[in-house]
């Protein structure tokens, strides 16, 4: 059977510091951040779609406003974890999974901190 593939993306902007494989904390620096939510499935509903765009967008953009113009170091899924691309994806990840009427279809989230640098958090087995 076919699946289908829907993308969905949005942008913050934000600061962050990883604490360096020596302990150090690294200089404060800003990215702009792109995300993109992609989901998965293999039927459509009654109107076609995998699921509304509109939905999907709105839902990202929510998220996305707790993180726009912060610290990520601030942020509560940072107080344990380095707030590095990979664990903001995951922290995107889990919001959007929260929030999704149908969290089966979540495929994976990326995010890119610079246009060449992404990283990918899914629970793909």
């Amino acid at each position: 059977m076919g699946r289908y593939r829907v993308t969905v993306e949005g942008a913050f902007s934000a600061s962050h510091q990883l604490v360096t494989y020596d302990g150090l904390l690294e200089p404060m620096h800003g990215h702009r951040w792109r995300v993109e939510v992609r989901l998965v499935g293999e039927r459509l509903d009654e109107m076609g779609v995998l699921i509304d765009f509109v939905v999907v967008e709105k839902l990202l953009n929510d998220i996305l406003t707790g993180f726009h113009d912060r610290h990520l170091n601030d942020l509560s899924p940072f107080k344990q974890a380095n707030p590095s691309a990979e664990n903001v994806a995951r922290a995107i990840f889990e919001s959007v999974r929260e929030k999704l009427d149908a969290p089966d279809l979540l495929e994976r989230v990326t995010v890119w901190e610079a246009p060449n640098c992404s990283a990918s958090y899914s629970e793909e087995t």
